[in-house]
């Protein structure tokens, strides 16, 4: 493939969706968890990572992440062997139908990043970032093709969690951020597309401001930390993992749904918006979440306790995947 000719022309003919090539830049947690799901999903995955060692992590992440894989279900064809591990993006790129870059959250180095695979990939391959705070608007600037860069912020960890924001910036083209959706579709992910730029994207500002209000909870000695998970695992969590906030207040407002809700309780909404805190992470709230937290952990298996976590949350995705009114 000419690649250099490709480039001169543009990418004026729409942008590849049938992905059999993922290039996966970057394999840390979240890039390895991308890399897992990709295999699963019976795709071959070229990915790259200078870090010393990155490879044998990789292999070993996704040989872990395979069982639970296993139990959602794979792809016919899907196997480990289909991970080719290279030096460098550019290489990771050549051949690429779609590329997840994962790279560390400087806007110096997306840049960089951007510009390279931006050099070397086809023109009409999409280029995404996972990227929890950089908007695709500042990570585009750096690229000859800017219309094809979009955000693809997955939930971690992504081969498990189907949630994936999808966003383009000033410049990225509609047919991009088409693309990307249903790429992610393919994979079995849930998108949602964001209509704006800002900081943290959606799902990371709504837990944004759970963790405030937790956190001023405890530096105020209302609660402890153990008790504050709890209130929420064992009570709206149950019923977040089902519905969105506001489905569950249309729900329960009764016979005349959300508007009943908003009329009941709104002044009550207001009163508490009003009495929320306003904390900051002093070193004397640190080490009290700290050690709210290893007091809560005490005697438990952590490692048992991913496991268990991971096993229900694959039980939960399947039976959601089952209820498409749920969805």
């Amino acid at each position: 493939m000419n690649h250099a000719s490709e480039r001169a022309k543009g990418p004026d003919s729409g942008y590849r969706t049938a992905i059999k090539r993922v290039a996966v830049i970057g394999t840390g947690v979240i890039g390895a968890s991308w890399v897992s799901l990709c295999l699963a999903r019976g795709l071959d995955v070229t990915a790259t990572d200078p870090a010393p060692g990155a490879e044998n992590r990789l292999r070993e992440t996704v040989a872990r992440h395979w069982p639970v894989l296993q139990q959602i279900g794979l792809a016919p064809d899907a196997s480990p062997e289909r991970l080719t591990v290279v030096a460098g993006p550019e290489e990771a790129v050549a051949q690429a139908d779609f590329v997840q870059e994962n790279g560390p959250e400087r806007l110096e180095v997306k840049r960089e990043t951007f510009a390279r695979l931006d050099a070397a990939a086809a023109p009409d391959v999409v280029l995404a970032t996972s990227s929890s705070g950089l908007t695709p608007s500042a990570v585009q600037t750096a690229c000859r093709f800017p219309g094809r860069v979009v955000l693809g912020h997955p939930f971690n960890p992504p081969h498990l969690v189907p949630l994936v924001e999808v966003l383009g910036g000033e410049r990225t083209d509609e047919g991009a951020i088409a693309a990307a959706i249903t790429f992610y579709e393919s994979l079995g992910k849930r998108p949602i597309r964001l209509r704006r730029e800002l900081v943290g994207h959606v799902a990371n500002r709504l837990q944004a401001a759970l963790w405030r209000e937790a956190f001023h909870l405890v530096g105020s000695g209302a609660a402890t930390v153990a008790d504050i998970d709890a209130a929420i695992a064992h009570g709206p969590g149950l019923r977040w993992a089902l519905m969105g906030p506001c489905l569950l207040n249309h729900l329960s407002g009764g016979p005349q749904g959300l508007a009943h809700t908003l009329d009941h309780l709104g002044p009550l909404m207001e009163a508490m918006w009003a009495d929320l805190g306003d904390p900051r992470l002093t070193p004397e709230l640190k080490q009290s979440l700290v050690r709210g937290l290893d007091e809560a952990l005490a005697g438990r298996d952590l490692d048992a306790m991913v496991a268990e976590r991971d096993r229900l949350l694959v039980d939960l995705v399947r039976q959601k995947r089952a209820v498409p009114d749920l969805l």
